[in-house]
């Protein structure tokens, strides 16, 4: 895996290389935005890295802007503030993922591994399927023109089948995606929280959309 951490704050910075690398993590550090925008241009990343308080432009811009150029690599926003307009700022910018500071390095290294296992694939704000649509910038869902009230983890359960409509996805893999590191680790929560969207998305609207595949997972038909 190879990890590209953007911090203005030498120490930081240092501290981050050591520590993902003692992970087996290829590691490379830069101090601004404008280098990050080079080096994400310029290498696959599977992962980025990026303090939202950075010199000229946040971090907040700078992903925009590799959104904008096509990098698609799970980003990872590190901020001193963890309220709600923040995490706003980070989703409308194309951020994957938040991490307050201070923070437990055991629990950058999860996140950056199950970012590194989503995938480098496109991460719109807006999704799609039939006439579903989610905003991951508001957090509301549609069926049609009707809205759908999700609670987070439930938003959280559609949006990974959004993903990869048609595709049969796995517990294990809707665990990754949807819980991420701190997912509760009991064997049915994916079948619960099924349970908890078909009640929402499907059966008012007398729509099968998430189907069960014995033995293999869960899929979401494409009507």
């Amino acid at each position: 895996m190879r990890v590209l951490v953007c911090d203005d704050d030498v120490k930081m910075g240092a501290l981050l290389r050591r520590g993902l690398t003692l992970q087996g993590i290829a590691v490379d550090v830069v101090k601004d935005g404008a280098e990050a925008l080079v080096r994400a241009g310029a290498t696959d990343y599977e992962v980025i890295v990026l303090d939202v308080m950075l010199p000229e432009e946040d971090g907040f811009e700078v992903c925009r802007k590799l959104r904008e150029r096509g990098v698609w690599a799970g980003v990872l926003m590190l901020t001193a503030r963890d309220d709600v307009e923040d995490r706003v700022a980070g989703l409308n910018s194309g951020a994957d993922d938040y991490l307050a500071k201070p923070f437990s390095f055991a629990e950058l290294v999860a996140r950056v591994g199950a970012l590194a296992r989503r995938g480098t694939v496109e991460r719109p704000v807006m999704l799609e399927v039939g006439d579903l649509r989610l905003d991951r910038a508001t957090l509301r869902a549609w069926r049609g023109a009707a809205p759908v009230e999700l609670s987070p983890k439930e938003f959280a359960l559609l949006e990974a089948l959004m993903r990869r409509p048609g595709e049969v996805l796995s517990q294990f893999e809707l665990l990754e995606q949807a819980w991420s590191y701190d997912y509760e680790n009991r064997s049915n929560v994916v079948e619960v929280y099924v349970r908890y969207l078909r009640e929402k998305i499907d059966r008012p609207f007398d729509r099968h959309s998430i189907q069960t595949v014995r033995g293999a997972g869960y899929r979401l038909c494409i009507d």
